[in-house]
């Protein structure tokens, strides 16, 4: 009985265990949920106020008499920089493109900066920005603060000033309706608590009661996983051993059946692929040993071209040694596929950035959709959309059309997203076209023939599938579907 009590005890415990843990999981989310949120308004709010703050010094540089030049900023603004402040309760600094003040709305921000210019770091961090603006978020004697640099232009986009808004970020409101959300939270978690004391205690009970009916579901089930034994204690009741034996019968029959199974497909991978290791590297092995013995039989010290054949042999050699460290590098990539790394990604964008490395002129990027949003690797969809161009380049140099091109498609139809790459070259013959994914298999006189196999095997991991049509010297056209 004592060993009853105690059982039921650690049920009870950890039930209510259970719902102190969630409560304050909730509250620590709720606090860090708060703060995101703070977070993000300032953020936007101080992007709305600088929006609007600009569209307001645009409309007085459009309507100034005065040269819309940089020197001329000051008295340009003379007046109206003051209004502009007290519309949008901000203050303004407006400086020239060296970063010294021209003109402000007050004379000191914490310290005294009417008399310091922009750093350095910010005007080249603002210069070299895409979007021409720097965002500086700092703290100084416990508050919290923003400031925004970007640049004023005139009528033809030339920059004339630079723009700072100094903002301060206030959390009273939000803190307060924390504290307050917090409190009310607080008293519904006690009185849940109070509740789960009552549940716990006739739960535990009951399962108590229950253990031979969990010991036999125990006993029918099969884990796909590796697990511990429980060992036994002499003063254990009787429902706890049966369900223990069962336990432990389950995991010695486990871990027998996985250990075997884990044995064969390592002895059978590894065959695999010493089969295919050596089926590689005997290719640039043999006519390494042909140019070898060629050289070593028509090797004359004395003979005038002795220099220019000693280049080619060497030429050989370093091009075969080059075949061979290629051959490593794409098992190497093939076997170590790095982890996946969900991102929700404008496929539209990604796949235009990835052609950008490429320096053939025939490749044409075609998208009636500015934005295709999906969940995907960002490295794996760049490797993904690499490899099909690199195939279709290959193919090209290999036809050799008088017109080479290479169409490159992002669309959407219905719940998937489709990224297409069609070309000119050589095209896949139909007794290749079972073949085309699979590990080994190439068409090329270089290359492991790993690259549509991984692609493959990317796509597949993320639920899509890749297809292609092709026509033998027709070229071919592969479309990769993604879920959205």
């Amino acid at each position: 009985m004592r060993l009853n009590r105690s059982l039921r005890f650690r049920i009870f415990l950890s039930m209510l265990l259970l719902v102190v843990i969630a409560s304050v999981l909730i509250a620590i989310v709720t606090i860090y949920q708060y703060r995101e949120e703070a977070r993000d308004y300032h953020h936007d709010r101080l992007q709305r106020k600088e929006l609007t703050i600009t569209k307001n010094i645009e409309y007085v540089l459009k309507n100034t008499t005065y040269p819309v030049e940089t020197e001329n900023i000051p008295l340009i603004f003379k007046n109206k920089i003051y209004e502009i402040k007290d519309v949008n309760r901000l203050d303004i600094f407006l400086y020239d493109l060296d970063g010294k003040l021209l003109k402000s709305s007050k004379a000191s921000f914490l310290r005294d900066t009417s008399q310091l210019p922009i750093p350095r770091h910010i005007l080249d961090t603002l210069a070299n920005s895409p979007d021409k603006r720097y965002l500086e978020s700092f703290e100084e004697d416990g508050q919290k603060y923003q400031s925004s640099y970007s640049f004023i232009t005139d009528a033809s986009f030339k920059p004339l000033a630079i723009l700072n808004l100094p903002y301060i970020e206030d959390d009273d409101f939000i803190n307060k309706e924390l504290k307050e959300y917090l409190t009310r939270m607080g008293l519904a978690y006690f009185f849940t608590l109070l509740i789960a004391v009552a549940l716990a205690y006739f739960l535990s009970k009951y399962i108590t009661r229950s253990l031979n009916h969990i010991s036999n579901k125990i006993n029918e089930t099969r884990l796909n996983k590796r697990n511990k034994r429980i060992d036994l204690d002499e003063n254990t009741t009787q429902e706890i051993s049966n369900l223990v034996i069962a336990y432990n019968a389950m995991i010695d029959e486990l871990e027998s059946s996985a250990a075997q199974l884990a044995a064969n497909e390592r002895e059978a991978a590894w065959r695999e692929m010493a089969k295919q290791v050596a089926h590689e590297i005997k290719n640039p092995l043999t006519p390494m040993r042909l140019t070898v013995q060629s050289f070593q039989r028509k090797f004359d010290p004395s003979d005038k071209r002795i220099h220019e054949k000693m280049e080619e042999y060497s030429n050989t050699l370093i091009q075969q040694i080059d075949t061979m460290s290629s051959i490593a590098s794409a098992f190497s990539t093939y076997a170590d596929m790095p982890a996946q790394q969900d991102e929700t990604l404008n496929l539209v964008r990604i796949t235009k950035l990835t052609l950008d490395i490429f320096n053939e002129d025939y490749i044409y990027f075609h998208s009636d959709e500015e934005e295709i949003i999906s969940k995907f690797d960002r490295t794996q969809l760049i490797r993904v959309v690499t490899n099909l161009i690199k195939n279709s380049i290959q193919a090209i140099q290999q036809n050799k059309p008088e017109e080479p091109r290479i169409d490159v498609k992002v669309f959407t139809e219905g719940e998937w997203a489709y990224i297409t790459v069609t070309d000119n070259g050589t095209g896949i013959s139909v007794e290749n076209k079972d073949k085309v994914f699979e590990p080994k298999f190439t068409t090329k006189s270089s290359g492991m023939g790993l690259g549509l196999a991984m692609v493959k095997n990317i796509v597949e991991t993320y639920g899509g599938n890749i297809t292609f049509i092709s026509e033998d010297g027709n070229g071919a056209s592969f479309r990769v579907a993604i879920p959205r």
